[in-house]
């Protein structure tokens, strides 16, 4: 094998690498890219337009006009594209005599003209292309040039974002606790479903000197942001509570994130506790309002609130205290959970789920399962449940 045979293996292995890393292959379609070619389309006002992926031996496409789904790499167009990392442009196919009897000119589609421009992966690998494709002839000016380019690189902003949103859930994922608190007496769970890779919704706990604490946020909003608001305000409230009590630590995490919920017109709400040793468990509630104690009688008792979400100035968050008893537990969950379950009416449901599991993490994950639909599908928004049970 000559020594360019061997670079270009390894530049397709690493190329595949690259396509299969962005986890979009056989996806479903999506707005996002199916916008692009419709504007595409429109623009150009051609009948065939391709958000193309190369995979193997197949060109795969995320979004597509005119053509289908998927067809063979080889001779194509696209795969042309993509080795080059240029673009290229076709006028009219059977004037040239390098592609006349190329399969998709001949065969179907028939096509006589083809502009694609490649498009990278993260790494800068050529993975595939956008491109528009004519069973008529064209010209393209220098200005449509150039709006063909400004398209590819809204697809290529496109998969970017998608590359930093898993980074930036790996990194919430590794925020969350993985010690539970080791004050005895206590089974402590937690379950966890987030509705997009890049959860609002965020728990913690913690020990502290006769008991723990435990936290539950949500930051409404979307995005890399509410990450760094729900990391933020954990930090805070971890660093606030090893000198301060309850409601000058809500104070100081409400404080560090005023002026970006400002910026981002968006509010996090907070359920931030401390359960002592003998049952007593001290709250600031912050807008958050779906804590419950689940008593030994059966009943379910919804935690009084009356306090605003976080980043509102000069807001009155008090603290409240509720206790207790062998095998009584104390259950905060998302705001998805509830809604799931159909509100007041779903009730029942935590109460049942509590009572019914012999451990804290089965009654969580069973509460998170009952929120599911009749599909199994997750509910809209983030799925979370924390149970603090007295043994």
């Amino acid at each position: 094998m000559t020594i360019e045979a061997v670079r270009t293996r390894e530049s397709e292995q690493r190329r595949q690498s690259a396509v299969e890393a962005l986890e979009i292959l056989d996806t479903e379609p999506e707005d996002r890219f199916d916008r692009i070619t419709r504007m595409a389309q429109q623009l150009f006002d051609v009948p065939m337009v391709s958000i193309t992926l190369l995979d193997d031996e197949r060109q795969w496409r995320k979004s597509h006009l005119g053509l289908t789904r998927e067809a063979p790499r080889a001779d194509s167009f696209c795969d042309l594209t993509v080795r080059t990392d240029a673009p290229v442009i076709i006028g009219d196919t059977i004037a040239d005599e390098r592609y006349r009897d190329n399969p998709f000119v001949a065969g179907d589609p028939h096509l006589r003209f083809y502009a694609g421009e490649p498009i990278h992966a993260p790494g800068g690998e050529a993975v595939g292309t956008l491109c528009v494709v004519d069973v008529q002839p064209r010209t393209l000016t220098a200005a449509e040039l150039r709006l063909l380019r400004d398209l590819a690189d809204w697809v290529q902003a496109e998969l970017d974002r998608d590359e930093e949103l898993d980074r930036t859930a790996v990194v919430q994922r590794a925020l969350l606790p993985r010690r539970k608190p080791t004050a005895p007496g206590y089974d402590v769970a937690a379950a966890c479903e987030p509705g997009e890779r890049i959860a609002g919704d965020f728990y913690d706990w913690y020990d502290a000197e006769g008991g723990f604490h435990v936290t539950i946020g949500d930051v409404v909003g979307s995005g890399s942001p509410i990450a760094i608001i729900a990391a933020s305000v954990r930090a805070a409230l971890r660093s606030a509570s090893a000198f301060a009590d309850l409601v000058p630590a809500v104070a100081e995490a409400s404080r560090m994130v005023e002026e970006e919920l400002d910026r981002l017109a968006a509010y996090t709400s907070v359920f931030h506790a401390r359960i002592d040793g003998d049952g007593r468990v001290r709250f600031v509630d912050a807008g958050h309002g779906l804590a419950f104690v689940v008593r030994r009688t059966g009943d379910i008792e919804r935690l009084e609130t009356s306090t605003l979400p976080l980043g509102i100035a000069g807001a009155e968050r008090p603290e409240r205290t509720v206790s207790l008893a062998d095998g009584e537990g104390l259950l905060v969950i998302s705001d998805a959970v509830f809604d799931a379950l159909g509100g007041e009416a779903g009730l029942g449901v935590l109460q049942s789920r509590v009572r019914g599991s012999a451990t804290a993490a089965g009654a969580v994950s069973r509460i998170v399962g009952a929120a599911r639909d009749e599909n199994g599908a997750a509910p809209v928004g983030d799925a979370l449940a924390i149970l603090v049970r007295r043994a």
